[in-house]
């Protein structure tokens, strides 16, 4: 598996089809996906995992997250995270939340994100929003 970054278009495909494949592809589009920094994980050089993340100074968040049906469940999305996480530490980013599913909320509790406020609806579908605060110093 190779994690590397991606463009907004290389995204799209795979957010449709695993988010919200009932919406149009526009659906799935993101103000701001052209400052977002997009990452894309390659398994045999087919883009199976997509993450996008939106920073402003020492914030960053993550959205419109997914991995295909076919390699959920492998471990490439906690990769993908880890990846994003290590990028973001370094470069100094304190703060760093989600809006995440309530079906996928011990996904990111792994990764150290925990549940603010009360659960809401987004489209039809359940959220509450996760965050986690890091030291601003310099990682390695």
């Amino acid at each position: 598996m190779d994690i590397q970054k991606v463009t907004a278009a290389e995204v799209l495909p795979i957010r449709h089809q695993v988010l919200w494949p009932e919406k149009s592809p526009e659906f799935c589009k993101v103000e701001g996906d052209e400052f977002a920094i997009h990452y894309g994980a390659f398994v045999h050089g087919k883009l199976v995992c997509v993450a996008s993340v939106y920073q402003h100074d020492h914030e960053a968040r993550l959205r419109k997250f997914a991995t295909l049906p076919e390699y959920q469940g492998q471990g490439i999305g906690s990769k993908v995270i880890e990846h994003l996480i290590y990028d973001l530490k370094r470069a100094q980013v304190s703060d760093f939340w989600c809006d995440a599913r309530t079906s996928a909320l011990s996904f990111y509790q792994r990764f150290g994100l925990s549940v603010e406020g009360d659960e809401f609806q987004k489209s039809g579908v359940s959220y509450f929003k996760m965050s986690v605060s890091w030291d601003k110093s310099p990682q390695t």
